[in-house]
């Protein structure tokens, strides 16, 4: 079969938020590691920029909670750096390298955002972590955009569904490549894949389903890129449209299992 890219495959990668999240920086790293793939650009969608202005974002949009989410995040990067210093270190150097690709802009729909992606000619767009895209934005590159959610579809859409499906007493956890289409999670299936859940933690279970959401992202743009992804829609009943957890719902979760 000819590939439908017969050079690396330029992608651009659409994410939100006043930092990088981890997941999302390991994301580049891999996509710059791939020598079938080109990241020629990283939008993300922010007012503000900065350590600072992710703690106030966080505590605009959780109020009293996010005192122990910000804890708990900034405890896992302690954490990730004692457990393996030289791959967190390595992580550092290699992001350098893509810092002047990224650009942070107020709105990621905005005309100027895109005519640069039309400058950019990008064959595939990318969102991890992105806000709600348009088609105006994710059917600008030729072969359309793929997104990652980390869910079971079209069980489990919206917010921390990994979250919700240990809550709701789930044997797995999931993750969906999809090709972004209007609706909310609804998207056509590029690849999907799931983690047991077990006697693991929350933050136990999200790490495992991170790392097969990367190893299945790359294989789904390279499918794409060798015209050999197979797109299938979903099927089913669709489930409920999952929000972030209240301190009740975390603490029911902890409760939960702690009992078990």
């Amino acid at each position: 079969m000819t590939p439908i890219v017969d050079r690396s495959i330029r992608v651009v990668l659409f994410t939100s938020g006043p930092t990088l999240e981890y997941g999302v920086k390991r994301f580049m790293v891999c996509l710059e590691q791939e020598p079938e793939i080109e990241l020629v650009a990283v939008f993300c969608q922010t007012a503000r920029w900065g350590w600072w202005a992710a703690v106030q974002d966080r505590w605009r949009r959780r109020g009293l909670l996010a005192i122990p989410l910000l804890l708990a995040n900034a405890g896992g990067h302690l954490l990730r750096f004692l457990q393996r210093p030289r791959q967190e270190m390595s992580l550092s150097r290699q992001l350098k390298q893509v810092r002047g690709r990224l650009h942070t802009i107020p709105n990621i729909h905005a005309e100027t955002v895109l005519a640069q992606i039309k400058q950019f000619d990008a064959d595939l767009g990318l969102s991890y972590g992105s806000p709600i895209l348009k088609p105006a934005l994710f059917n600008l590159p030729r072969l359309g955009t793929l997104g990652i959610h980390h869910g079971k579809v079209p069980q489990y859409r919206g917010k921390k569904t990994a979250f919700w499906a240990m809550y709701n007493g789930e044997k797995t956890a999931g993750v969906t490549i999809q090709k972004i289409n209007a609706g909310l999670d609804t998207g056509e299936i590029v690849q999907e894949g799931e983690v047991i859940i077990g006697g693991r933690t929350p933050g136990q279970v999200w790490q495992a389903l991170e790392q097969v959401g990367l190893d299945l992202y790359v294989q789904a743009i390279l499918q794409m890129k060798a015209g050999t992804a197979v797109l299938r829609p979903q099927t089913g009943p669709k489930g409920n449209l999952y929000r972030d957890p209240s301190l009740r719902d975390i603490f029911t979760l902890w409760a939960r299992r702690a009992v078990r």
